[in-house]
Formats: C-alpha cells, structure tokens, sequence
C-alpha cells in the first residue's frame, strides 16, 4: 500500500504520466524524441525523469526504458489503481507545498521570455527598495545604516543575485552535471528573490526586532523558493537542488562572517 501512495503521487502529474504511457508503449525512447513528443523544456523535462528515476534506465544508447518497479508503476496508471489511503489532508498539503514553492508559476516559465520581465521587475523593486531604506543587501541577509550611496546599494543588490544565479549554475554542472537553460533558470531565480525583495518595504513599516523576525521566514521561504527555482531552471529533484541552496547560504554566512558583518 505505501508503495501504491507512492506511485500515485508521481501519477498525479500529468508529464510524468504522459512518459510513463510513452515508455510502458515504445518501450524505449531517446531525450530528444521525448522532449519533442512532451512539448516541453529541457529542464522540465529532466526535473520529471529524475523524479522517476526510480523506475527508469536507460541503455547504451541513452534511450529510456522502464525498469521493473516502472512496468509496475505503467500498469498501476493503466489498471486504475488509487490508494485509499490518501485522503483530503493529504491534499490539502500537497496544495499548499504547491503554493509555498510557487511550483504553479515556476511550471510556467518553460517560455522564459513570458516571465523574463516579470523576473527583472521583482528584482527592480528589491534594489529600490534597499536603496530607499538604506539596507545594505547580502544575498539573504540585509544591515541596516548603510553607508553606500542609493545607487551603490541597488548595485549591489542586484549584483548579490545575478552572483547566485551564476553560483548555481557552476555549481549544478559540478554535482549533478546539467547545462544549459539558462534563460529559464535566470527567470526563475528572479522569481525567487521575491521574499527579499519584499522585505525592505516591510522594514519601513515595523520595529526593528519585529523586522528580524520576518527576515528569518523570508529566508527561509527565499531559501525553497531557490530549490524549486533550480527544479524547474536545471530539471533537478527537490532533494538534489535544496542542496545547492543550503551551500550557497553557508557560503553566504561564512563570507559574511569572514568581513566581519555579524559582529
């Protein structure tokens, strides 16, 4: 039964049924050919071979194929079968874990030009925002009193986050060897910033103590926001990117620490 839940969550989408219904029919199949027959992105379309790597090889051609547990997986999405086990609450949490990793709107930048915009906006108001404070901004972190002029400080907070964009790609190629769509994790990672970006507009509006507070959910919600941006961006599973995100914030402690900002 624990494993019925299982296959039933990965069936709920419908990508990841479509390639389980192509491979439980073909047998085999290159990426291209796939990519093409999904009329999806490269990255959106890694993100789903990999949530279903547990039941899908591939051979010395590089094709795809299901394994054993995938034919059990195809036959459960053939014959009906649904876990009763899973329930409204079970729903309702898979809903919210949606809209906490704004998966809806990170689904959609498979046509990054579209959401490119709105990407470089959010960032736009982050660095105005910072500017007008006079935060001085440190990827996940902000210090208030800040000595730099208003444009130094927007500068600078745009700077911070065009340096993840470019930490996370090296370091995608480095762990788990993906390139390309960069574009569609640029658009992402813009999207990402909106928790920071938000945060010097509410900085002007509570006490400080107060303030520290509401940094602390910003960053974390900053911090899955970035794995999820890094899902769609690089077709990586949650476990992979969140790895990626946790590096680049202790990255940005230990830096931070080292010039002397905490102390």
């Amino acid at each position: 039964m624990e494993d019925l839940s299982r296959y039933y969550t990965l069936l709920r989408d419908p990508a990841r049924r479509k390639i389980i219904e192509i491979l439980g029919t073909q047998e085999k199949i290159g990426f291209k050919e796939l990519r093409e027959t999904l009329g999806l992105g490269v990255g959106t379309v890694y993100y789903h071979l990999d949530m279903l790597s547990d039941f899908i090889t591939q051979d010395k051609q590089r094709k795809y194929r299901l394994n054993d547990r995938g034919k059990m997986l195809y036959r459960v999405l053939k014959e009906g079968s649904v876990p009763p086990t899973l329930g409204i609450s079970h729903a309702f949490s898979h809903q919210a874990a949606k809209w906490i990793f704004l998966s809806p709107v990170f689904a959609k930048t498979v046509k990054p030009l579209k959401f490119l915009p709105i990407s470089i906006l959010i960032l736009v108001i982050g660095a105005l925002g910072s500017a007008y404070t006079k935060l001085d901004p440190a990827l996940f972190f902000y210090f208030p009193y800040s000595l730099y002029s208003e444009t130094s400080i927007a500068t600078l907070y745009i700077s911070n986050w065009i340096g993840l964009f470019l930490f996370t790609e090296l370091f995608t190629y480095i762990l788990y060897k993906r390139i390309g769509n960069d574009l569609q994790l640029f658009t992402c990672i813009g999207l990402a910033t909106l928790p920071m970006a938000i945060f010097p507009y509410i900085y002007l509006f509570t006490t400080e103590t107060v303030s520290q507070y509401i940094l602390f959910i910003l960053q974390i919600w900053s911090l899955l926001l970035i794995s999820a941006a890094l899902c769609f961006g690089k077709g990586i599973r949650l476990d992979k990117s969140i790895v990626v995100s946790l590096t680049a914030m202790y990255l940005n402690i230990a830096l931070l620490f080292l010039l002397g900002r905490f102390a």
